[in-house]
Formats: C-alpha cells, sequence, structure tokens
C-alpha cells in the first residue's frame, strides 16, 4: 500500500480518505454474514470509518456495524446519524443511548444531523454538545446542509465546533464545487462524501459507460469505479463512504485508495463531466 490517501479533521484526527457506507445494509437477512464480514475486512484493509444512521434500516444497520465491530471497537472511528425530528432535547440524548446500544458501544467517535428539520440548530447544538461532555460522543457535525446553512450553523454558540458536513458528491453531481466545497475548505473542514459512486452507478449510469473513465481504467488495469473512488478523494479534503455488502467490492474500494489520477487524467474527467459554473441546488437523496 503505497499510497494511503488521508484527511484531517480540524481537531487533528487523521482519518483514511475512504470508509466504509452501510445504507440498506442489515436489510436482507440473507446476507447478513456476508456483510459482518465485509465490514470486517474494510477494516483489516485500512477502511477504518464507518457511517451508519438510526434511520438505516429503523435500526437494522446499526445493529449490524455493531456486531461487525465486536472485538475491534478500537480500530473503528464510528459514525452515526441522528433524524432531525430527534435533534434536540431529550429525543436527542435518547436517540443517541438508542443509537450506542444498537451498536454496541459506550462513545460515537462522530455523531450527525442527518438532515435539516424544524428543530433550530441552536438546540441541536446545544444538545450535541451536551453529549460531548457527557462522553456519549467525541464530536458532532451535520449532513445535507448547503453552504448558507453552514454559514448560519457556524456563527450559532459553539457551531465552530461542527466537525463535517456528510454530503452527496461524485463525479456526476459537482454542484458542491461551486461553494460549499472551497468554503469548507477555508474552514479547515473536510467533506464527507456519500454515494461516491453513484450508487453503483444508478444515479448516473453514464459514468462508469463513459468512454474517458473506461480509457483510464483500462491505463490503470483497474475497474471504473476505482477512477470515480480515486477522482473523488483527489484533493485531500473529501472522505469518501462507498457502500460494499461483498469481499470483492471492499476490496476494490480499498485499492482505489492507492490509484494516483494525473494532473491530465483528471483535466480529462473534468472535461467529460464538468462541474457547473453557477450555484446549483444541493444534491441530495
Amino acid at each position: 500500500m503505497t499510497h494511503k490517501r488521508q484527511i484531517t479533521l480540524k481537531d487533528g484526527t487523521v482519518l483514511p480518505a475512504i470508509g466504509q457506507g452501510t445504507w440498506n445494509m442489515g436489510d436482507d437477512s440473507s446476507r447478513r454474514q456476508e456483510e459482518i464480514d465485509a465490514l470486517k475486512y474494510g477494516v483489516e484493509l485500512g477502511m477504518t470509518v464507518i457511517d451508519t444512521a438510526e434511520m438505516y434500516g429503523e435500526g437494522r444497520s446499526e445493529l449490524l456495524v455493531g456486531e461487525a465491530i465486536q472485538g475491534i471497537r478500537d480500530q473503528v472511528f464510528l459514525v452515526s446519524k441522528v433524524y432531525p425530528h430527534n435533534a434536540g432535547g431529550d429525543s436527542l440524548i435518547r436517540s443517541c443511548e438508542q443509537s450506542l446500544n444498537r451498536l454496541g458501544t459506550d462513545v460515537l467517535d462522530l455523531y450527525l444531523l442527518h438532515w435539516r428539520g424544524r428543530i433550530p440548530l441552536e438546540d441541536t447544538i446545544q444538545g450535541m454538545e451536551k453529549l460531548v461532555q457527557d462522553g456519549k460522543i467525541r464530536r458532532w457535525g451535520v449532513s445535507n446542509l448547503d453552504t448558507k446553512e453552514m454559514q448560519e450553523l457556524i456563527k450559532l454558540p459553539n457551531g465552530d465546533h461542527c466537525a463535517t458536513n456528510q454530503v452527496l458528491y461524485h463525479l456526476g453531481s459537482r454542484g458542491i464545487e461551486v461553494d460549499l466545497l472551497p468554503w469548507q475548505q477555508e474552514q479547515g473542514m473536510p467533506v464527507m462524501a456519500y454515494s461516491p459512486l453513484a450508487q453503483a452507478g444508478s444515479l448516473r449510469s453514464e459514468l462508469t459507460t463513459d468512454a474517458t473513465v473506461q480509457q483510464i481504467a483500462e491505463q490503470h488495469g483497474v475497474h471504473p469505479f476505482q477512477v470515480l473512488l480515486s477522482w473523488c478523494i483527489r484533493d485531500g479534503n473529501v472522505l469518501a463512504i462507498p457502500k460494499a455488502s461483498s469481499r470483492s467490492h471492499v476490496e476494490s474500494n480499498a485499492q482505489a485508495a492507492e490509484l494516483m489520477l494525473s494532473e491530465d487524467e483528471i483535466n480529462q474527467l473534468n472535461q467529460a463531466f464538468p462541474a457547473p459554473d453557477h450555484k446549483v441546488s444541493l444534491d441530495i437523496i
């Protein structure tokens, strides 16, 4: 593993640039052991960030992750997310405790507001700070917030403690490059990219069939998905969390961290799938 790329949080915590997502994992009981094995294998290969949420299968994903990390909890940077309607007061405390119970741990490394709801951000921040003080989470962040919302957030008391913003980002969805990604870079706040492979290409099927993507993949002897992942983490400011529920997919994702695209190859990809030249609404799924 000659090229292991990393990102650094504001508090100095260094994390691998590729982690593991778990959306829809735990939903099919017949695949449970395969999914558990895949997560464990991913940790072995250095993808130690595991992201889940109370929303995923209404707790089924957290239960599966909890089983997967038994005995290796100290090797894992564990992330979960709270529903917006639970993101304040006693509901936030209760949701966090329920997630901890399902995950079989006493502390989360990172706890995110899944998306913005009706509960004021001030209340969410206050609750997150209490969870930090109580030792139930080590840090907190948000998900699916656009630039204006992030600017609003950090102006609130303790809002600048936000560690990250998790948003949709892949070669076919580049709206955050207009203002959100540069703004977060200025704040020293990495982006967590969900669906960095566009849900195995289902969101943008042409990503994997595009001639430029295929040509670059062939030149490196890799799969197009690995090109997409390497592109996503190219600047050192993005932590990508692709889902992989089989050992072969896990291995492919891990190897993408070693794939270094040249400046010319990145330019070719940028030309094939250009970023917008104006502000667009945040892409959310």
